[in-house]
């Protein structure tokens, strides 16, 4: 659905023209709701989440209920697909990059602690990460030999489950184990150890959930650390440089 959609953008707009600027008789509110209700592509109405004003005058930001995001004019005609940025006095800001953060931070924070693994250390807690994991994966083994020392440093450790070859494997099998398992954090553990869980895999879990949701955030490997800003960070990073990302000191 989502790279047919792709094909679909990349083979009707093409080209870019300037958008006409908004009539004084317009709210650019007014605009986005309505623009949220014509957009169509060859006649076939658009899955539209929501329409948001940005800075560039004349055109809305769209996101898809797919998760795609593109700008429009807001007669719907000229659509821009890619980033847009801010050029300002500290340099090139990614205005949208700056927007999928916080979209992430909000939804990560509706995934309850009980469907998290979770590590944490015995002091005070300074920052939290959610990293999204497969026990198949060399670097997330990796990651996690470096989770006592980020628990040292006050940075708890939230694992949610990213099978990266898909739900029909048997890694997600073992992560449906893990969220299964009694002790869930012990079986993450020896899991990443490349242990053999003898547990069941059939009980009601989140890890099919997770996986959509990481694709919907953006993951497209693991491990995928998120920041609490919401910032994700691809790939294995070591416990100290990962601490002064949070602004931690050792």
């Amino acid at each position: 659905m989502k790279s047919s959609f792709r094909a679909l953008l990349s083979g009707l707009l093409a080209t870019t023209l300037a958008a006409p600027l908004l009539t004084q008789a317009d709210t650019r509110q007014d605009a986005a709701e309505r623009l949220a209700e014509r957009l169509a592509v060859s006649g076939q109405p658009m899955p539209v989440q929501s329409v948001s004003e940005t800075p560039l005058d004349g055109f809305f930001e769209v996101l898809l209920e797919t998760g795609e995001r593109f700008y429009s004019d807001a007669e719907g005609r000229h659509f821009l697909v890619g980033d847009l940025y801010e050029n300002g006095e500290q340099g090139l800001v990614n205005l949208t990059e700056q927007e999928r953060n916080g979209e992430r931070a909000e939804r990560l924070a509706e995934v309850p602690e009980a469907e998290r693994v979770i590590f944490r250390g015995a002091g005070e807690s300074h920052a939290e990460v959610v990293i999204f994991t497969d026990t198949t994966c060399p670097y997330c083994r990796q990651l996690h030999e470096e989770v006592p020392k980020l628990n040292e440093l006050g940075i708890e450790v939230h694992y949610l489950a990213f099978p990266r070859t898909g739900m029909e494997t048997q890694g997600a099998r073992t992560l449906q184990q893990i969220w299964c398992d009694a002790s869930p954090s012990e079986a993450m553990s020896a899991a990443k150890r490349q242990e053999s869980l003898s547990g069941a895999a059939d009980c009601d879990n989140p890890v099919e959930e997770q996986y959509h949701l990481g694709l919907e955030l953006g993951v497209q490997g693991t491990p995928a650390i998120v920041l609490p800003d919401g910032r994700l960070v691809p790939g294995y990073v070591p416990a100290e440089r990962l601490a002064a990302m949070l602004g931690i000191e050792d």
